[in-house]
């Protein structure tokens, strides 16, 4: 639009160009009424800018009026235009003493240089952004540029204390919602919010969930009667009402569906923002608490590379290392020659490998261990003994209980089954 303009005023400069000039500049003129008028129909008045920094105001009919005026002086230059014969560029340019045409041909050239200059610098301009977005991938892959922190407040610390009025008038605190349960599930939601709609008839199932896992508490705001209404479809249980947004702005949750773990009075997670994020928060929230140290490993049953289901329970009789894996880690790769040299001179008291891995079948296969492998494509059963991560380790005793903490890393790995399965010290 600007360059629009520009080159409308530059037109009505010369007399042979005039009138295509002031045929565009009411092109243009007729646009903004048409736009102007259609917006103050529908109740908008956007700030004028027409006069750039110097001064902006809300459009109205003063700005209506101004275009009107402007469009008839528009009009005015193309009706004298027509009765007139303007003189060409040529005869113009003919008309020109020695000295114009001098004083012409040197500002055309200062035009050019000008303009040299501008593409010149727009074009470095660019090539220093694709620079700078190379140099931040390189950062970012390599680890040197710090991650942004998590969204909300930071984890431990404490939870930002409210009251809140529940849907029948009562009052309640974080302090009274902390009697029911250590572990609260804070989930901010609105009316009209269509992603909360969708994601209420999980929360109820979630509500259901046995009170020593988490209690589940909507903040909602909004008319009272409508809130009424979403709790009593469901139904909901634990639904209350703040002013405006005050509770969400203490926890820094912006937008809905929005949630948050409240663990023994202290923020226990980042705010999940959106269904997919709240589901998440909740399936972490509803994992067991990981194997400790003497727990009977319970009926578990994975898949090995043949498809066939290898149950945990009937690896009783025997001591088992189990090895946490991804074919795609790469400190996984790093010590694979070194797995695979301690299965081809296993001690005869040591314990049996049994691989369990993420991955392909194939891909497992590749890897060539002597030691059956399972999958655990989803990595529930490394979670389930406190794996974090890839490579880990765990041992297991005769009677399939959990007989060691869980090793991290190829050094704690290889400790571990180099010990064969004495007590080792993981640092």
């Amino acid at each position: 639009m600007p360059l629009a303009e520009l080159a409308c005023a530059v037109a009505l400069l010369p007399a042979a160009s005039a009138v295509w000039g002031a045929a565009g500049t009411l092109a243009l003129l007729l646009a903004f009424i048409v736009a102007i008028g259609v917006g103050m129909a529908r109740g908008r008045r956007p700030d004028c800018h027409c006069f750039g920094q110097l001064h902006s105001a809300p459009v109205g009919w003063s700005t209506l009026a101004r275009n009107v005026d402007l469009s008839a002086v528009a009009s005015l230059v193309i009706l004298e235009g027509q009765r007139t014969r303007s003189p060409g560029y040529l005869d113009w340019l003919a008309r020109l003493s020695r000295f114009e045409a001098t004083v012409l041909a040197f500002s055309l050239s200062i035009a050019a240089l000008a303009l040299f200059w501008v593409w010149s610098f727009l074009h470095l301009l660019r090539q220093n952004g694709r620079l700078l977005l190379r140099v931040d991938a390189l950062e970012a892959e390599l680890g040197l540029r710090p991650a942004p922190p998590p969204p909300g407040l930071p984890v431990g610390t404490p939870a930002p204390p409210f009251r809140l009025a529940a849907l029948d008038g009562s009052g309640v605190t974080l302090d009274s919602l902390r009697q029911a349960g250590e572990t609260i599930l804070l989930l901010f939601t609105e009316p009209g919010c269509a992603g909360c709609d969708a994601l209420m008839p999980d929360v109820a199932q979630w509500q259901q969930a046995p009170a020593d896992r988490f209690s589940v508490v909507l903040i909602s705001r909004g008319a009272l009667e409508v809130n009424r209404a979403k709790a009593a479809e469901f139904p909901l249980r634990n639904f209350f009402l703040q002013l405006n947004d005050e509770v969400s702005r203490a926890y820094q949750a912006e937008g809905t569906p929005t949630a948050v773990l409240i663990r023994t009075g202290r923020i226990a997670s980042p705010v999940a923002s959106g269904a997919d994020a709240v589901h998440a928060l909740v399936a972490e929230a509803l994992r067991p608490p990981p194997l400790a140290e003497g727990e009977l490993v319970p009926e578990l049953a994975l898949p090995n590379l043949n498809g066939e289901a290898v149950e945990f329970r009937r690896l009783s009789g025997k001591r088992h290392l189990l090895l946490f894996w991804n074919p795609e880690c790469g400190f996984c790769q790093q010590m694979l020659d070194d797995i695979k040299a301690w299965e081809r001179d296993l001690p005869n008291h040591a314990p049996q490998l049994l691989v369990v891995s993420t991955g392909a079948a194939d891909t497992n296969r590749a890897q060539g261990f002597r030691a059956p492998t399972v999958l655990d494509r989803n990595f529930q059963v490394g979670q389930l003994f406190g794996a974090t991560g890839t490579p880990s380790v765990v041992l297991l005793d005769e009677q399939c209980k959990v007989a060691s903490r869980v090793g991290v890393g190829a050094q704690e790995v290889l400790a571990l089954a180099r010990a064969g399965g004495d007590r080792v010290a993981l640092v």
